[in-house]
């Protein structure tokens, strides 16, 4: 008999995009071409692990834009999810969306099939924004998109904020993001937008168009400031909710508790080991789904400690792994960044600051 196990997060990357967007350095495709093959490899892979011992009670589909794919094969991947893991009605079950992918009668069906939270990519309320972003939807449509989320029954909905896009000033974010929780969403995500190498936004020097840094920084610092004004506490470097709006799922994650990825680019966490699918829909097909790498040992003291300092809450060294030794040493370490308003100190508790978030990839270097 399997040992009775805390239930998994499972992941479903689909990467089918309209369009590409000039900043995107997730792995994603033009086009539908291929989808139903991919809908039957990904029940394939998720009914393999029927009758494991395994349950689970979050779901979360990204991408790519999940809301491509036609309601009835997201509810049919939904169903083989339920019946692999015991995934009930009470567990979270998220879709992503682009506001230009969904109509009212889509998401009725998929709210009635069991989804309860719905993540729309935003990025701005204003359409000049928007444009330079590539994005295929305006402002208006942001809105009605989650007009309709409402009407279908989305108790929970999200909005995607980008911070340093663009032409962006604080007068223009201050904007975007009063019109954004006037639309009523019980999350906001705020992402810092990253220029990668081998976009077309790195080829075309976007960044000329952009804050500089220290700006970005203030941007960053403005957006947690308003959001808190507004009702959205921080509970994540870049997530806000209002009380019970945050996402369980990416919970999991900074917790370094157990997922399971489906579909190319998706990444697992299980039984102590990292795996992950590579890039790529046709290598994915052509091994029906079985095409796993090993990535290593996962739940390190270390990795414990870089994923709980993206929490508000912070995370207590006790708990993770170190000997004393390294304990001590860590909270010496930290009080320098403590003196220097970036991180707080409560016994063994760490838990950084908004401006500590900004640097906390030096801040975690300097602890380790």
């Amino acid at each position: 008999m399997p040992q009775k196990r805390e239930p998994l997060g499972l992941y479903v990357h689909i990467p089918f995009c309209a369009s590409k967007c000039g900043y995107c350095d997730f792995y994603s495709i033009t086009g539908r071409a291929g989808r139903h093959a991919y809908a039957d490899i990904l029940v394939q892979e998720i009914s393999s692990y029927q009758g494991q011992g395994y349950t689970a009670d979050t779901l979360f589909f990204g991408g790519g834009t999940p809301s491509l794919m036609e309601a009835e094969e997201l509810v049919r991947l939904l169903s083989a999810c339920r019946e692999a893991f015991s995934l009930d009605m009470e567990g979270e079950s998220t879709l992503e969306a682009n506001p230009d992918s969904v109509s009212l009668e889509y998401l009725k069906i998929l709210r009635k099939a069991g989804f309860n939270r719905v993540s729309f990519g935003a990025q701005s309320i204003l359409d000049g924004e928007l444009k330079a972003l590539g994005r295929r939807h305006d402002a208006s449509r942001i809105r009605q998109a989650m007009e309709w989320a409402k009407e279908a029954g989305f108790a929970h909905r999200s909005l995607d904020v980008m911070v340093g896009i663009p032409y962006q000033t604080s007068e223009s974010l201050s904007r975007t993001l009063e019109g954004f929780a006037a639309m009523g969403p019980d999350h906001i995500s705020a992402y810092l937008l990253k220029i990668e190498e081998g976009t077309p936004f790195a080829r075309q020097n976007a960044q000329r168009l952009c804050p500089d840094e220290d700006q970005t920084a203030d941007l960053y610092l403005q957006t947690v400031e308003q959001l808190a004004s507004l009702g959205y506490a921080q509970y994540e470097i870049s997530n806000f909710a209002k009380p019970g709006g945050q996402s369980r799922h990416n919970l999991k994650y900074w917790h370094c508790q157990e997922y399971l990825g489906f579909g190319p680019s998706a990444h697992s966490y299980l039984k102590g080991r990292r795996f992950f699918h590579p890039r790529g829909l046709s290598a994915y097909l052509e091994a029906g789904g079985k095409n796993y790498r090993q990535d290593g040992p996962g739940g390190s003291p270390e990795e414990k400690l870089m994923l709980g300092l993206r929490l508000a809450e912070g995370v207590r060294l006790s708990g993770l792994g170190f000997s004393p030794e390294d304990a001590g040493r860590m909270l010496q370490t930290a009080q320098t960044f403590q003196k220097a308003g970036l991180l707080e100190i409560q016994g063994d508790l760490l838990r950084l600051k908004p401006a500590g978030f900004l640097v906390s990839n030096s801040i975690l270097a300097e602890l380790l």
